[in-house]
């Protein structure tokens, strides 16, 4: 599973100090979603249009391993890593929420969108979060995969388990 960053991983704001550095908000629950992915055996991978140190920053964080910056030709990068993986595109999904995103969403056997994508993207979707970008998003997406998988309970197990001596409300 293939994201972009800016409108999916974060609202799509970027936002600059005033001697030009970049920073950005990442969603922690987006975040954790991602990590159950991993842990269920899902490759997870960025590829965006911009390059930014704080996505760098994230991407470690996270442990994704395949980080794609500066890309120009998204459906090119994401064919690339396929063959390397040695995955079918319909075994492969991306988020995105513009319409550059298009040509690489479409390629791929599924595709989701944050709700504050644009209508086009949204249109095309397999599937649009209730949530925007940088706001849950991700994680929506997250839980739909595993769920789809049938593995979302399993993912959920270990923080549903009881205390000692207590019941679950």
């Amino acid at each position: 599973m293939a994201f972009d960053i800016d409108g999916v991983m974060t609202d799509g704001s970027l936002y600059f100090t005033e001697d030009g550095r970049e920073f950005k908000a990442f969603n922690t629950l987006d975040g954790h979603g991602l990590k159950m992915l991993q842990k269920a055996g899902v490759e997870l991978a960025i590829i965006t249009g911009r390059t930014s140190g704080a996505v760098s920053a994230r991407a470690a964080n996270l442990g994704i391993r395949h980080l794609y910056q500066g890309v120009d030709n998204k459906l090119q990068c994401l064919g690339q890593l396929l063959a390397k993986l040695q995955l079918p595109w319909q075994a492969a999904g991306y988020m995105g929420d513009d319409v550059v995103d298009l040509p690489v969403m479409q390629a791929c056997g599924f595709s989701a969108a944050p709700a504050s994508s644009h209508a086009a993207v949204k249109a095309r979707a397999a599937f649009v979060s209730e949530a925007g970008g940088g706001r849950g998003a991700v994680r929506e997406v997250c839980e739909l995969i595993l769920a789809a998988q049938d593995r979302l309970d399993a993912a959920l197990a270990p923080y549903l388990q009881a205390a000692p001596g207590k019941a679950l409300l």
